[in-house]
């Protein structure tokens, strides 16, 4: 058997080749939309794609199938409950892909989706039993997939909870890999690891904590994460006609006066000098594409700021994995503006001196430990909560560690604000200098 699993580090997608050495051929479950990546592997491999699996509608990136199906032929299978409105061929509970040997079997798991399926690996040359089990949006490691992204919650919760005891009729042994790992937004608390067993997520996974399935529904139906951005679009495309490769922005002069810039450079680079209006959204921090997609207006063309082909090169890639296409070109970031990039220490005079200080953490972050006197927003939330903020002070951006303070901070100044951001720091540190923060426990906690 050939198996290669693929992560997508800006969205914490994975997805798979699984092919048969023997045969020549090969299967890409779950792609990318930036699909080099499995053609490379696949000549690599000396295997040749004969079919693209979709495990479920995914709501986070635009899937590749389009793109293979278009640029090379290759069908699709995917679950009827998706209502596919491209050419697919149905993929079953039980239904079979078999390449030789290594056969693929379809396991029905809604929960996340009601087309979801989880996907056994066979290994004929091996034994006749599954050697692995691809869970797409159902198990991950050390957590379970959210229910409330197709469905009503609590009806994804219940479907979720007898999926998951489904896949634990397989073998302790089977290896286990999760169509996402920690960076995604389809979960609550996955590892940052890659893979697992059945028989360890059956000890140590909290889903299975419970076999009382209202218990299990309580608990998994109260999502606190935000749903990923563009989410409503992402499905749409993925659902419907494929969608095939997008043209590569153009260098320009200087941005287009209807465009928003993003400016994929350093924050260092950015804080010393950047165009009007622009915002910061490092391709070398973690989470590009979820960043970019929560701090742009998804309604504007995009003019990508960077320094070198690398930056630009990535920020494509990651703004057309959430369906940005519009992208008008891109330019040099430097520029006339900067931001002032504040310590711990510096904040403390800030603050002393009127600042108001806005925490643009997640309100369960919040909770452990916050700033007494700080307000809360999300810095996904900023541009919508702007015209609420004073222009009569300054306002200083915290979070963790500091590149979602940027983030924020640019979207403030991009609207006229006096805008600061912690860097380099965060709530974490004002509390370890012996600084005082305040915990907030909420009812029932």
């Amino acid at each position: 058997m050939i198996f290669t699993q693929f992560v997508d580090e800006d969205l914490g997608c994975a997805s798979y080749l699984v092919g048969d050495e023997r045969t020549g051929t090969a299967v890409v479950v779950d792609p990318a939309f930036a699909i080099e990546q499995y053609l490379e592997e696949a000549d690599t491999r000396s295997v040749r794609v004969v079919r693209t699996v979709e495990t479920h509608t995914h709501a986070d990136h635009v899937s590749g199938h389009g793109r293979l199906a278009l640029e090379h032929g290759v069908p699709v299978s995917i679950h009827p409950a998706a209502g596919a409105e491209y050419p697919h061929d149905p993929f079953e509970d039980g239904a079979e892909i078999v390449l030789g040997d290594v056969v693929l079997r379809c396991v029905h798991a809604p929960g996340h989706r009601p087309e979801h399926c989880a996907i056994t690996v066979i290994d004929g040359s091996r034994a006749p039993e599954p050697w692995l089990v691809l869970t797409g949006d159902s198990l991950f490691v050390g957590d379970a997939a959210r229910p409330d992204l197709a469905v009503d919650a609590r009806e994804g919760a219940e479907a979720l909870f007898h999926s998951l005891r489904r896949l634990l009729e397989l073998g302790d042994g089977v290896e286990t890999y999760p169509g996402h790992v920690a960076g995604s937004l389809c979960g609550k608390a996955m590892s940052s690891k890659a893979s697992t067993t059945i028989g360890f997520e059956r000890r140590f996974n909290p889903a299975f904590a419970t076999d009382d399935v209202a218990t299990f529904v309580t608990e998994t139906a109260s999502v606190s994460a935000p749903k990923p951005p563009n989410v409503e679009r992402i499905v749409e495309l993925n659902r419907g006609s494929f969608v095939g490769a997008q043209p590569f922005p153009q260098a320009l002069a200087h941005a287009p006066e209807d465009a928003q810039v993003l400016d994929v450079r350093p924050i260092a680079s950015f804080a010393a000098g950047h165009l009007q209006g622009a915002i910061s959204v490092p391709v070398s921090g973690t989470r590009f594409s979820t960043k970019a997609g929560f701090a742009l207006d998804l309604e504007r063309p995009v003019v990508i700021a960077a320094t070198n082909e690398a930056e630009i090169a990535h920020a494509v890639k990651g703004l057309q994995a959430i369906a940005v296409f519009d992208l008008s070109g891109f330019v040099d970031g430097a520029g006339p503006e900067e931001l002032e990039l504040v310590s711990i220490d510096e904040l403390d005079g800030l603050l002393d001196a009127g600042a108001e200080l806005i925490d643009v953490r997640e309100k369960d972050e919040r909770d452990a430990g916050y700033i007494a006197g700080s307000r809360n927003i999300p810095y996904r939330l900023l541009a919508f909560r702007a015209q609420d903020l004073p222009r009569d002070r300054p306002l200083v951006t915290i979070c963790e560690s500091g590149p979602r303070a940027v983030i924020g901070a640019s979207v403030l100044a991009a609207r006229g604000l006096d805008a600061r951001a912690v860097s380099g720091a965060g709530v974490d540190d004002w509390a370890e200098s012996g600084r005082p923060t305040v915990e907030f426990r909420r009812c029932g906690a």
